[in-house]
């Protein structure tokens, strides 16, 4: 029996086709035609539905007892209970009190699932050679002074419970007739009094299934199962036993492993088949716009985070007609008001309503996110409520789609840190309730194996039902815990009213940003994140065409040696540039310069060095990853260290510095990249190779010439005319 929930029990009556005799019945195979199957369940939760679907798998008929009735049989997930379904049971048995040719399975629903069909089901029964089998666990309940009467046993499971019992008609009628207590009464405790009595057990032929060969109990039980792919299959198999039980119960506290148990068992997901079940159940949205169901998005800043801009970009561009999209703003941090402001005065107009609580109100994180959960849940039009964590990068334009179309009452894309094994699911948990691996987490987080998970934990970003939150999930508070944080205690509260969490990874959505070391204190602080988050750096700010440089050709050779190419977005160039503006302590353009060793430069510029806005060391890591590779391959048998000493971004006006007269570099070779347009912030401008008398005038934006510094290009800055040209260079390898 389950210690903790409210199980209702299933019976299966098997009408034989052979002769009366109870004897004649047992040494032939019982007919799988001649099965009826009840179950009590006053609730269609989310384990019941799963128990149908396993039995509707193996063919199972079912008709439920006790749907839709009012539950008296106490609270089992605290103390003793469930006598309520032995009155119901015995009722509905009373047709068949005197039926010898009939066979009888009880079994609970909620927490249940059959791994195994009819036929094998019958035939290990018959084999016990007894009336009435129970299944059997390692620990007694509900009272352990009783341990003492209990028949000792050499091998297997020595105690009664009472979530799964099987036998001939007759005898389990008789074992159910004396039944005379209160629904509140404990239905265990009153078969165990009956098993521990020798002579009733002697009269109605009672044996308990101490190998599990046909009932696993996973109470006390779980380092004996493991799941065993079968071709097109898969059983669960007790090592303890080498059995291969029919039933598996998820009794007491061992819900989370048989939901593991269930995302594979019978045939949920297997290596031929992959995920079997991910296209039930599913619905399509409407091709018109206006018939969207209307989603409230929940997005919560509750630390410093980078690339946030970029976020809200992209909730900008979401594949979902904003007309049905509410929005729903929690910032605690003052370093990102400007971006949630920017974003309400640009677009705010474009949805249904936005609602922000900004810093300044104080709310708490766990209160925050309870308000959002209570907006939808107090708005009936609202359809679903969609978390979104600010840490979150959603990829996928049509991720919102997607989760809707999929229909699981809560849903979350699978997200993780890029490169690691962190994300935003848990496939186990350990006894004190913290993070512990499944033995599938690996292949789920790296896509090997595909589906929608039943897990025990989510965060960052999922999709619930609105139509959950003002039914089973009417709990106001749902974020608070004394011990646990935010996200723990929601799915705690989740877990504990018998709703299934689920990760979805059949598409690709996204992933979650590192957000340990946030830099701020600059004007484009997501230029610093290259080492942090070096992925959402480079879409950011290199050149999309810069992977294909040598692949597609793109690359220039415009003068002997010296290399053209892309390398930059616009949007790097623009921050490199308001970046240094904004530090504003441009230099002197004089031969003096304390900033370098001597102090003294004999070609001067006006400039700003990298390590004066405190970006010495990203650049560095930028000249190494992006530059390096590409010269080794222009200049064969070169292997460059990319250390420069000296990186800095140039500004030519005509009215202070126009141009640079002829020089050469110290350097192996230069990088030397424009940060603007000509012919439209300035005019003019160019570098001319003094040698090949070869010049580059109108240098494109984010584009960079690459060319030896010492020896042969003796070259000159060309005059700027009008307007203000930026560069960035690097002296490499010096």
């Amino acid at each position: 029996m389950d210690h903790r929930v409210c199980w209702p029990i299933l019976s299966l009556v098997l009408l034989s086709q052979l002769p009366g005799c109870e004897g004649e019945s047992r040494g032939r195979p019982i007919p799988k035609e001649n099965l009826l199957v009840f179950t009590v369940a006053t609730k269609e939760t989310d384990g019941f539905k799963r128990f149908i679907r396993s039995a509707n798998f193996f063919n199972y008929t079912v008709k439920v007892l006790g749907m839709g009735e009012d539950w008296t049989g106490g609270d089992v997930a605290q103390t003793a209970g469930g006598g309520q379904k032995v009155r119901i049971l015995k009722e509905a048995m009373k047709p068949y009190a005197s039926a010898k040719d009939l066979v009888i399975l009880f079994v609970d629903s909620y927490d249940v699932i059959f791994a195994s069909g009819p036929e094998e089901l019958l035939k290990k029964f018959q084999q016990t050679k007894h009336s009435v089998v129970f299944s059997a666990e390692v620990f007694i309940w509900p009272n352990r002074h009783l341990e003492v009467k209990y028949p000792h046993v050499r091998d297997g499971k020595r105690f009664l419970n009472s979530g799964g019992f099987i036998g001939f008609a007759p005898n389990v009628y008789q074992l159910m007739e004396p039944w005379d207590l209160q629904d509140k009464d404990d239905d265990q405790l009153f078969y165990t009094n009956i098993y521990l009595d020798a002579e009733k057990r002697a009269s109605l032929n009672i044996t308990l299934d101490h190998r599990c060969r046909i009932f696993q109990n996973l109470n006390g039980a779980l380092d004996e199962v493991v799941l065993k792919f079968e071709e097109a299959r898969v059983r669960a198999r007790n090592l303890a036993y080498d059995t291969l039980p029919v039933i598996i119960h998820g009794n007491g506290p061992t819900k989370m492993q048989l939901n593991y148990l269930g995302n594979y068992i019978p045939k949920v997901w297997t290596f031929e088949t992959g995920c079997t079940e991910c296209e039930k159940d599913t619905i399509s949205l409407p091709e018109k716009d206006n018939k969207f169901p209307t989603v409230l998005i929940g997005i919560f800043i509750e630390q410093l985070t980078p690339f946030v801009e970029d976020f809200f970009e992209r909730l900008v561009n979401m594949n979902y007609p904003k007309e049905h999209l509410q929005i729903f703003i929690h910032n605690t941090q003052s370093d990102h008001e400007q971006d949630v402001r920017r974003f309400v005065e640009q677009h705010g107009d474009k949805y249904q309503n936005v609602k922000v609580i900004g810093p300044e109100e104080e709310m708490l994180n766990t209160d925050a996110r309870n308000m959002g959960l209570d907006m939808c849940r107090q708005d009936v039009a609202c359809d679903y409520y969609f978390n979104v964590d600010i840490e979150v990068v959603l990829q996928n334009r049509d991720a919102l789609k997607l989760l809707i179309d999929q229909n699981r009452s809560i849903l979350a894309p699978l997200v993780g840190r890029r490169k690691k094994l962190w994300s935003n699911f848990w496939g186990a948990m350990s006894v004190d309730g913290y993070y512990a691996r499944s033995e599938d987490y690996v292949d789920i987080v790296d896509r090997r194996r595909t589906g929608v998970w039943n897990v025990p934990y989510i965060s960052s970003v999922y999709l619930i039902h609105g139509s959950l939150l003002r039914s089973d999930l009417t709990k106001r508070d749902l974020y608070h815990s004394n011990k646990l944080d935010a996200d723990m205690a929601f799915c705690q509260n989740i877990r504990e009213q018998g709703i299934f969490m689920y990760v979805t990874n059949r598409h690709v959505f996204g992933h979650i940003l590192s957000v340990e070391n946030c830099h701020t204190g600059n004007l484009h602080n997501d230029l610093w994140q290259i080492d942090e988050n070096p992925k959402d750096w480079e879409e950011k700010y290199i050149h999309p065409n810069w992977s294909r440089i040598i692949e597609d050709k793109i690359l220039l050779e415009p003068c002997p040696d010296v290399y053209w190419f892309p390398i930059f977005t616009e949007r790097g160039c623009d921050d490199i540039v308001e970046e240094m503006e904004h530090f504003g302590q441009w230099s002197s353009g004089g031969n003096k310069d304390v900033r370098i060793q001597g102090g003294y430069e004999n070609v001067p510029t006006i400039d700003i060095h990298m390590n004066q806005v405190g970006y010495e060391k990203q650049w560095q890591k930028f000249l190494k990853e992006y530059i390096a590779p590409l010269t080794e391959k222009v200049y064969p048998g070169y292997y460059t260290k990319a250390y420069s000493f000296l990186n800095f971004v140039v500004r030519y006006k005509p009215e202070e510095q126009p141009s640079l007269e002829p020089h050469h570099d110290a350097s192996t070779f230069t990088l030397n990249v424009a940060l603007n347009k000509a012919g439209v912030d300035y005019e003019g401008g160019g570098c001319r190779f003094i040698r090949y008398n070869c010049s580059i005038q109108a240098p494109r934006k984010g584009w960079a010439l690459l060319h030896p510094g010492r020896l042969t290009h003796y070259h000159e800055g060309l005059p700027t005319t009008s307007g203000t040209r930026y560069i960035v260079v690097s002296f490499v390898d010096p």
